[in-house]
């Protein structure tokens, strides 16, 4: 999935004038790549976050440099921890045909069986490493734990398909999600025995509120 993005070549690199950059609703950005010049640009604001929201963090986005289109990815961007504004992006020129490495967050869905059953859900990896052309970088993996039990993990190996469009870089033996008895999260979350009861530090699913 890709959508327009519109862009201008920019000029100012003192902090003063990129201030009034940002202060327009603008956001200072790099298109870079490996047969690509870097091209200082800047994006407006409200356009860029619509953008991302519609293709998601890895998806393709054509970006028009003064009537001049270039199939992009989103690399990094610098937020204002305290505005929460975007200050810079980074972006990728990309060749369709060619594979690229890209890191895919990793959802669960379901209500795992052995959380019913008293179980502790941990999820020691929230991100995978794939490998695949820009269009079939998926925005997310999703990772079906309905049928997990007490005791039980999965691992890479559990979702590789290989009908799946990208490769998992990361090794077939990485946990992913496990479900751990009630008195062994107690002991892992605390570092020493407790009375019995719901543990202090009980982890459960990590959720993500914002993806931008």
């Amino acid at each position: 999935m890709s959508a327009v993005l519109q862009a201008k070549e920019r000029k100012a690199f003192r902090n003063s004038e990129l201030r009034k950059l940002r202060e327009q609703g603008n956001i200072p950005a790099v298109v870079y790549g490996k047969n690509t010049e870097s091209r200082p640009v800047y994006i407006n604001g409200a356009d860029f976050i619509k953008t991302i929201r519609e293709v998601g963090r890895n998806g393709i986005i054509s970006l028009d440099i003064n009537g001049n289109p270039k199939n992009v990815m989103l690399t990094n961007y610098q937020q204002d921890s305290i505005k929460r504004e975007i200050l810079h992006a980074d972006f990728l020129a990309v060749d369709m045909s060619t594979e690229l490495s890209a890191s895919v967050r990793v959802v669960l869905i379901g209500d795992a069986a052995g959380v019913k059953d008293g179980g502790v859900m941990q999820q020691p990896v929230h991100e995978l490493t794939i490998t695949a052309t820009p269009a079939n970088i998926p925005s997310t993996i999703e990772v079906d734990v309905s049928n997990l039990q007490v005791g039980e993990n999965l691992t890479v190996a559990d979702i590789q398909s290989g009908g799946a469009d990208y490769s998992i870089s990361e090794d077939e033996t990485t946990v992913l999600v496990s479900i751990l008895p009630p008195k062994q999260e107690e002991e892992i979350s605390s570092g020493e025995q407790q009375e019995p009861g719901t543990p202090e530090n009980e982890e459960g699913r990590e959720t993500d509120a914002s993806e931008t």
